[in-house]
């Protein structure tokens, strides 16, 4: 009788090798499955940074995760131009609005100076002042320069005149309007057909004593006239008209609104 060969113990040992392949697959295709699921919801950035964790896992693999993003190329670019400005568009909102704030902080310490002046001097009953959306707006009653239908300043109100002029001294400088105004009675003087033109030769004459001040730039003047169509009080009162006959001074924002 033939002796059996003794076996080996290693033939009688199950070969294991085929479960190392198999976990892998399993790894692979559970990646695989996050992948979809996180790219379903479009977020460009997750998936990017996703990519970006299985790429430095799987190192030795095939690279299936170094596609960049789920959106096409030129769409990605596009959408970080939007968002680019975007932020742009913010960052100048903020900017115009932090200038505006300044700007107005500005003409009200320059407010505060013509109110002393008007305080110091007991014209609060002639001179007024106001912080609007157009600037800072100087009132002038008429009776404290100009005689009754007349343009001319009077000789004894040019020392308030020149007063003014110095109030408007400003570094930088900014844009000046003088306005005329008058109410709806009908002007009965020869020089004058016209309310209209009362208002107008009323801006100028004062403009011209203004400007006699030499820290004043011409270029940042300009003179109006409007007559009786821009009143601030009823003319049928006599304490009305008065109102409506004034010099406006209009200092201007130099940021628009």
């Amino acid at each position: 009788m033939s002796r059996r060969k003794k076996k080996d113990k290693g033939e009688e040992h199950i070969d294991e090798s085929w479960l190392l392949p198999y976990a892998d697959l399993l790894t692979l295709l559970l990646a695989l499955f996050i992948v979809l699921y996180s790219s379903s919801s479009i977020d460009a950035q997750k998936f990017q940074e996703i990519s970006r964790a299985f790429n430095s896992a799987f190192t030795g693999g095939t690279g299936i995760f170094e596609f960049p993003s789920p959106m096409p190329e030129g769409q990605m670019q596009t959408s970080d131009v939007d968002k680019k400005d975007e932020v742009n568009k913010e960052n100048e909102e903020k900017e115009k609005e932090f200038k505006h704030q300044a700007d107005q902080q500005e003409l009200a310490t320059i407010q505060n100076k013509v109110n002393t002046y008007i305080e110091k001097n007991r014209l609060s009953d002639k001179l007024e002042t106001s912080l609007t959306v157009e600037g800072l707006l100087v009132s002038i009653r008429d009776n404290v320069l100009f005689s009754p239908g007349s343009a001319d300043v009077r000789p004894n109100d040019l020392k308030i005149a020149n007063e003014i002029a110095e109030l408007l001294v400003m570094e930088p400088p900014r844009n000046i309007i003088i306005s005329g105004h008058t109410d709806n009675v009908p002007i009965g003087n020869a020089p004058f057909e016209s309310n209209w033109e009362l208002s107008v030769m009323r801006a100028i004459n004062f403009m011209k004593i203004v400007l006699k001040n030499d820290k004043l730039d011409p270029r940042w003047f300009s003179a109006k006239g409007f007559g009786e169509y821009q009143p601030v009080a009823s003319n049928d009162s006599s304490q009305g008209r008065a109102k409506n006959r004034r010099v406006e001074i209009l200092i201007l924002p130099r940021i628009g609104s």
